[in-house]
């Protein structure tokens, strides 16, 4: 990847983060966008600090025009572009008779018309570039649990275009990419149904299934280097997604097993 021009979304924190140290020391070129500027020049510094290359664009997916303000920055710093990881996102929490429409679209404003929009911006550069596009969804975009349908939804619709995408753009020399990460160490699960970081919020997930960003990002790098068609990254959510495509009604079992979440509602408002 040395020399190759990558552009990633959501980098201020979490896989972004990772993402950018893993790639800075492999020699690529890194446009880091996200919409909190301290924290992502902070990530630059980073990156610079351990002799990487990168550059900070900030930018908010939900906004038209902030993504190809990203990928002007790039061509005119580099040239070109080669790879797009569109990572930002957020997840919205709740049963669904609690859950407003308005919950359900703000959900996917972000995670979803969010990457699309990532994707119309950068398209132009990666057909030119016979690139990587790798879009991050998640373990949830197979397995919808009690209390996740906002995010579930819009994660099997990420699945859903990458497959797509995939099929129209492989003749044209675009590889494809869907990432599927499960428990991944980040700032995600401390986020309001808003999208907002709350310092003080209680970690849902026990440790032991959390899986250090590091070796999230160390593995993304590999599969999209080798321009796989889909990565599960952790080894809980691997069991998980062959549970979901080969024993469903095991999984139902599972998940019936749930906690009551009519009782226990994780609906979180600012």
């Amino acid at each position: 990847m040395a020399d190759e021009v990558i552009l990633i979304t959501g980098a201020s924190s979490g896989i972004g983060a990772a993402l950018a140290a893993e790639w800075g020391q492999r020699g690529a070129h890194l446009v880091l966008t996200a919409r909190r500027r301290d924290r992502l020049d902070g990530v630059v510094a980073e990156v610079q600090s351990a002799g990487g290359t990168a550059i900070a664009v900030e930018c908010d997916v939900t906004r038209d025009g902030d993504p190809e303000k990203a990928v002007a920055a790039a061509v005119s710093k580099w040239g070109r572009l080669d790879v797009v990881v569109a990572n930002a996102g957020f997840g919205v929490s709740g049963v669904f008779e609690s859950l407003t429409i308005e919950d359900y679209r703000r959900q996917f404003e972000t995670n979803v018309f969010g990457l699309m929009r990532t994707v119309k911006a950068v398209l132009p550069e990666i057909l030119k570039s016979r690139g990587r596009i790798a879009l991050i969804g998640s373990v949830a975009g197979y397995v919808a649990s009690a209390g996740t349908s906002a995010y579930a939804m819009s994660k099997f619709a990420v699945r859903g275009l990458a497959q797509a995408l995939r099929c129209e753009l492989c003749g044209r020399g675009v590889a494809v990419t869907h990432i599927a990460p499960g428990f991944v160490e980040s700032e995600f699960r401390l986020k309001d149904a808003h999208g907002q970081l709350r310092p003080n919020a209680a970690e849902n997930v026990p440790a032991w299934l959390i899986v250090p960003a590091q070796t999230a990002a160390r593995a993304i790098v590999r599969a999209v280097m080798r321009r796989q068609r889909e990565a599960v990254i952790t080894g809980h959510g691997k069991v998980l997604v062959l549970i979901a495509r080969h024993f469903p009604r095991l999984l139902d079992l599972m998940l019936l097993r749930q906690p009551a979440w009519r009782e226990r509602d994780l609906t979180q408002r600012a």
